[in-house]
């Protein structure tokens, strides 16, 4: 293949870009998260409205020739953004791009954050997939992961997001401390009596990780707190698969589970290694311009962020070049998360890296014999108990 037609075949499976807008605020901030979110007393809506747009608008000009796959509105807690500033960003996209009748927008919302004429704004603001971060159907358990929510008000707000969103998500997040199968087990299943009788069809389930720079991380190391060990965290992984599965909602990334069509287009086109521009303070993309794909980051303080748009019409950070090598190690890492697994063939005509300059044949061939991997119809997917340790399968693959 000359470099040309290399060139070409590339760009023929990259016209799709998605958007991410970040919203940095919160009403608190969880001791568990460390995303880029903040706690104000106040946030000039007007002049934050102008600012996303006038980034959006620096992204765009640059990747007009790309098709906006999917926008998702991520934070903190984009359910604190004026709905008229949503509005405004998904017609700008929608104007700056080319893109399908039926493009998903996504935005994240917290119970206790909403109430029906605000979900209904958002609904004429063009959203229509929802995003609760409900995380327990336990009063004790969201204390303590520092949630401001009861799990009525919880039940009540993914009740009313069915009657006013047709797509509709809720997170959880298990493996906590003392956390038993039977109990996860009576919730989860509560969670889908939840989901099925609010008409959604997509559940995210986290296992709680300690984070760096977190209250939980000093928690954690003084002994305050335990979490399962790995035979307890597998065990539970265990039960959500076969329950979700058997619900109809099989797990296509390994912590999101989906009915057929319902799964989020937006992190699918991530996931698969396609360009997305993120714009908000801390927002990262990943931007083809030209023939080269650059990592961009923008800057994380809210009011550094702002100064720097009004100035330059951008709050970039960094941003910096991802060469062919770096780029297949990230579509590895990404792609091995999904279900379907990663296409060899794909990898090889977006990066023009062959497939064994990438990962090792010796050690997928020993993952193979393990049942740990499986390779065929040239995709490469891990096993059930293959996810359990993908970390340390993609650091083997990459050696």
């Amino acid at each position: 293949m000359t470099a040309t037609s290399s060139l070409d075949a590339k760009k023929a499976e990259s016209q799709g870009i998605a958007l991410y807008v970040h919203w940095p605020f919160c009403v608190s901030k969880c001791p568990y998260c460390d995303f880029n979110s903040h706690v104000v007393d106040k946030v000039d809506h007007g002049a934050w409205r102008e600012a996303l747009l006038t980034e959006l608008a620096y992204e765009a000009a640059r990747t007009s020739d790309f098709r906006l796959e999917s926008i998702f509105f991520g934070g903190g807690t984009p359910s604190l953004m004026d709905a008229g500033t949503t509005q405004a960003i998904i017609e700008t996209a929608k104007a700056s791009w080319p893109s399908e009748p039926d493009l998903e927008v996504t935005l994240e919302a917290n119970p206790g954050t909403v109430d029906a004429a605000r979900f209904a704004a958002f609904r004429d603001a063009g959203v229509n997939r929802l995003s609760l971060g409900v995380q327990s159907l336990n009063d004790e358990q969201l204390a303590f992961l520092g949630r401001k929510h009861s799990a009525e008000e919880a039940k009540a707000a993914v009740t009313l997001a069915g009657s006013i969103f047709d797509r509709l998500s809720f997170d959880l997040i298990y493996a906590r401390p003392e956390q038993t199968i039977e109990n996860w087990q009576k919730e989860l299943s509560e969670a889908l009596d939840l989901l099925t009788t609010a008409g959604g069809g997509h559940l995210s389930c986290y296992q709680l990780t300690i984070e760096d720079q977190t209250p939980f991380k000093k928690d954690y190391e003084r002994g305050v707190f335990t979490l399962p060990d790995e035979n307890g965290g597998s065990d539970l992984f265990d039960l959500t698969q076969d329950m979700l599965a058997a619900a109809g909602l099989p797990a296509y990334e390994v912590s999101n589970h989906a009915k057929a069509g319902d799964a989020c287009r937006h992190n699918v086109h991530i996931w698969q290694g396609g360009p997305y521009a993120g714009i908000g303070p801390g927002a990262h993309g990943r931007v083809e311009v030209g023939d080269k794909l650059y990592a961009t980051q923008r800057l994380k303080a809210p009011a550094h962020w702002l100064k720097r748009v009004a100035s330059e019409g951008h709050g970039t950070q960094s941003e910096t070049e991802i060469g062919q090598q770096d780029r297949a190690i990230e579509m590895v890492l990404m792609g091995l998360r999904l279900d379907e697994g990663l296409d060899l063939g794909h990898l090889e005509r977006v990066t023009g890296m062959p497939r064994f300059k990438v990962i090792s044949e010796e050690s997928l061939k020993m993952m193979e014999s393990e049942r740990l991997i499986d390779l065929s119809s040239d995709r490469l997917r891990t096993t059930r108990r293959g996810r359990l340790v993908l970390n340390g399968i993609v650091q083997e693959l990459l050696s």
